[in-house]
């Protein structure tokens, strides 16, 4: 609230309102105004806590003082192995005008930040990435940058022989960038994406070459397609109401720079439906699909919490899960979560490909009530892997 000070002329002029211009009653002498205090400085403690229930929360750390959310990487990946990084994320409110103010639109602030890990089998990377919101939320941009160098496995899916799991190390760039406009006044978006890698791969022991087809050891991929979203969520960082429906589509050619020629389809959705005053339920559905010369690399892989990465790939995945959020308190949530995926394509039909399924348990504190961010921790487990996350926000991307 702005306070404007009233001059003192008016003020002797109103006499009979002398409380409110800040006199006593006294004709003869008035009493003048003591200036205001200036309000003490808060110390960074503080600013961590919410003055009205004095809890730890980083709103105004984040968004007022402009300062950072420091975010521990913390790696259990079956995958790479045990390890860990950190992470600068600062947040931004987007610029809203007041016909979108009074429209009632709610605009997810602007977040962009960078970061680095390692883990103990030798994997380390470090990104810059951002995600904004431009006028009004017609426009969305999305844009990451960053270099790897990856040791992962991968399984052969042998018809005669046992699968076999072969080593390999991906080392390199990758870039991705996103544009997207909104339909009228509509959730809908439209855009174009562009990805581009460029990586030399390397297996662990020369002689599996003989388990691959030399397109398989692509060093570029450059890939440009449209994007079509519809977005309701309450929230972009953890959604309690609303529906996220995405079809993308990216065209990798050599006339863009690309290796090989071959396509990647995503289509996914995710909805979250509160239930009375305290339950959240989240349903998400995903398939994923790249026909054509795709790099062994760049094939689709069963995505669910639980599941080493890269354990399940093939030419086609197809993922369905749901999550329990139950909001214990104003700040603290516990969530119980399932899913089940499969992978065919190149050596199993989709009837006849094996079903994987995971289960878990995780807890969420709500660290920046303004932005509506929660974080916590989840312990997924599968029949053959087993694995914990630190989650900021919604763990589904």
């Amino acid at each position: 609230m702005r306070i404007a000070t009233i001059p003192p002329l008016l003020c002797r002029a109103m006499l009979a309102l002398a409380p409110a211009c800040g006199f006593a009653q006294d004709a003869a002498r008035p009493t003048p105004v003591t200036p205001p205090t200036a309000a003490p400085k808060e110390s960074f403690w503080q600013l961590m806590h919410d003055p009205n229930d004095h809890a730890i929360d980083m709103s105004r750390w984040l968004l007022q003082h402009k300062g950072a959310l420091i975010v521990p990487i913390v790696i259990t990946e079956p995958a790479v192995g045990n390890g860990g990084g950190a992470a600068a994320v600062f947040f931004r409110p987007a610029k809203q005008s007041q016909a979108s103010k009074d429209r009632g639109e709610r605009i997810a602030p602007n977040i962009y930040g960078f970061g680095a890990a390692k883990t103990q089998n030798g994997t380390y990377g470090g990104a810059l990435a951002g995600e904004f919101h431009l006028r009004d939320d017609r426009w969305r941009y999305k844009a990451a940058l960053g270099k790897a160098s990856v040791n992962l496995d991968f399984y052969t899916q042998g018809l005669v022989l046992a699968p076999r799991k072969i080593g390999y190390n991906l080392n390199g760039y990758f870039s991705f960038q996103q544009v997207q406009h909104r339909v009228g006044d509509t959730p809908l978006y439209l855009g174009v994406r562009w990805i581009y890698i460029d990586l030399n791969s390397r297996l662990n022991i020369e002689s599996n070459k003989q388990f691959f087809k030399p397109r398989d050891f692509a060093s570029k991929a450059s890939g440009l397609g449209p994007v079509i979203e519809y977005d309701t969520r309450d929230n972009t960082l953890t959604p309690s109401s609303g529906l996220l429906a995405m079809v993308d589509t990216t065209f990798y050619m050599p006339g863009i720079g690309s290796s090989n020629t071959f396509q990647s389809y995503r289509a996914h959705t995710l909805g979250y439906l509160p239930i009375g005053k305290s339950l959240v339920l989240g349903l998400r559905a995903d398939y994923r699909t790249a026909p054509g010369n795709v790099p062994f690399y760049q094939l689709p892989s069963i995505d669910l919490r639980g599941i080493s990465y890269g354990r399940y790939q093939d030419t086609s995945v197809g993922m369905i899960e749901a999550e329990l959020r139950w909001n214990m308190t104003k700040r603290w949530a516990t969530l119980v979560f399932g899913g089940a995926g499969r992978a065919w394509g190149r050596h199993n039909a989709f009837d006849s490909a094996p079903t994987e399924t995971t289960k878990g348990v995780g807890f969420r504190y709500l660290i920046a009530s303004a932005l509506g961010l929660y974080a916590g921790v989840d312990w997924a487990w599968s029949h053959d892997d087993h694995a914990w996350y630190l989650q900021v926000g919604s763990a589904w991307r």
